[in-house]
């Protein structure tokens, strides 16, 4: 349904995003990946929120390291992705994510739109950090982000909602917690039974009802801080 794209961030690097749906599209979001690159998971992310009303970006954030980087959910796809992301700086990331909002906001003759950022894992937690080191977004959504816990202190700029699995071993129960404690302006919503993932249907985490209940609040959310 989509297709990629190049764009170039504020320090020249060029690198690719995959985008789907049209600029006349009423939504605009900026899709954050896991560690396992803009795979075919994330493509479907992005062709499902396309289908919802949103013209949508998600950069290849590995492209800093290594073009063209698709992984798979195995031990060995884990691993290439963390050492891949122990390579790139957040302020890279952020500029390469700030040029997907930048393209967004001006596509099909836009002068000024509003624009909102979703993120998965990792994407999650770039997804909170964008919100609270920048004024380009004007909501945004957190589906198990690990880095959220320790940068729990900052304001963000946006509203902000966030998903959590209750069974999810790499997110201490505490670390929610935590969040919950000092961001009490932020919807943040727990699945019982569900892991790290359970929104991705290509790992043995995925929890059908958590990801669907999940996906229709994270849509209800960015449609009504993004109408007009």
């Amino acid at each position: 349904m989509g297709h990629m794209k190049t764009l170039t961030a504020a320090d020249g690097h060029v690198f690719s995003a995959y985008e789907a749906g049209s600029p006349d599209q009423p939504y605009a979001l900026v899709v954050v990946q896991e560690i396992f690159g803009v795979n075919a998971h994330m493509r479907r992310v992005c062709d499902d929120f396309a289908e919802r009303g949103f013209h949508v970006i998600c950069p290849a954030l590995f492209d800093r390291a290594e073009p063209g980087i698709e992984l798979g959910y195995d031990t060995a796809g884990r691993e290439k992705g963390l050492a891949l992301r122990a390579q790139i700086t957040l302020e890279d990331s952020l500029q390469d994510i700030y040029a997907c909002a930048e393209a967004l906001e001006h596509a099909g003759g836009h002068t000024k739109r509003k624009i909102g950022i979703i993120g998965y894992c990792w994407g999650g937690t770039l997804a909170w950090v964008a919100a609270t080191q920048s004024k380009r977004f004007d909501a945004s959504v957190c589906w198990y982000g690990g880095g959220i816990a320790a940068r729990r202190d900052e304001t963000p700029n946006c509203p902000v909602e966030m998903h959590f699995g209750g069974e999810d071993h790499s997110i201490p129960h505490m670390d929610v917690l935590a969040i919950r404690d000092a961001q009490p302006g932020v919807e943040i919503f727990v699945y019982d039974d569900a892991g790290h993932g359970f929104g991705c249907a290509d790992r043995a985490s995925f929890n059908q009802e958590a990801y669907m209940l999940a996906q229709q609040r994270s849509v209800a959310f960015l449609e009504s801080h993004l109408q007009g």
